[in-house]
């Protein structure tokens, strides 16, 4: 690996850093709310989920037992 003197090193890690295109404030308020949604959705659909699995099983618990 070459070696590389620092200040050219910085000189590239800025060149670099200006070439990233930062969203915006609305897009970053549109995923963040689009996560959150997606989460609450998940989580009941895992909730529903663990209610019919428990019920079954006590159905099936209930029938042997």
């Amino acid at each position: 690996m070459a070696t590389m003197n620092p200040l050219q090193f910085i000189q590239q890690v800025r060149a670099e850093v200006a070439k990233v295109v930062w969203p915006t404030r609305r897009e970053v308020m549109l995923t963040t709310v689009m996560v959150f949604i997606l989460a609450a959705l998940t989580a009941i659909f895992f909730s529903l989920v663990d209610l019919a699995i428990r019920g079954g099983l006590q159905a099936v618990l209930n029938f042997f037992g």
